[in-house]
């Protein structure tokens, strides 16, 4: 059932040339999310969502990348269809959570807890990464899905975490 949904994607050479974009400015494992993490880390008014941001990303790295991954190893769509006409490289890693959907939830997440506007850009960003996803022939729906969810709870936790970080430091250095 998954695979009919993503043969009714419709595709075309505009979107074709979005989502290559969008997949390659993101990276491969999806980077852009490190990147923004560090460049919020570096101002004191966007230093919680930076720390928050990187810290979703590991969250994602280790419990979806490394141990999801590994534990339930489902074959990718591109895997499975191997005459689907592919845009990118096809990967040989499993399929099930979708990374990039972690990645960009947990980090838009993160963004949205702190600075609201800028979070709902994050979250659009995040979505059209998800999207991307699917229409690249990389993951299947429940793939993303997870991914998304994986993400958003991991942005949750590292906003907690980092809340509790900031709130010792703040008391150590005030006794």
């Amino acid at each position: 059932m998954e695979l009919s949904i993503l043969y009714a994607l419709p595709h075309n050479s505009f979107l074709d040339s979005f989502f290559l974009f969008l997949t390659k400015i993101t990276g491969s494992y999806a980077q852009l999310w490190l990147i923004i993490g560090v460049i919020l880390l570096i101002f004191k008014k966007t230093r919680k969502a930076g720390a928050a941001v990187l810290i979703s990303y590991i969250g994602v790295m280790i419990f979806g990348h490394f141990i999801l991954k590994h534990l339930i190893s489902r074959p990718r769509p591109c895997q499975i269809d191997l005459d689907f006409p592919l845009l990118v490289e096809r990967p040989t890693s499993s399929s099930f959570p979708s990374s990039h959907s972690g990645f960009s939830f947990g980090a838009a997440t993160a963004i949205f807890m702190y600075h609201r506007k800028a979070g709902i850009a994050a979250f659009i960003v995040a979505a059209l990464v998800a999207f991307s996803r699917l229409y690249l022939f990389m993951h299947f729906p429940t793939d993303v899905l997870v991914g998304s969810v994986l993400g958003i709870v991991m942005g949750f936790a590292a906003v907690k975490i980092v809340d509790r970080l900031f709130e010792l430091r703040n008391k150590s250095a005030e006794g």
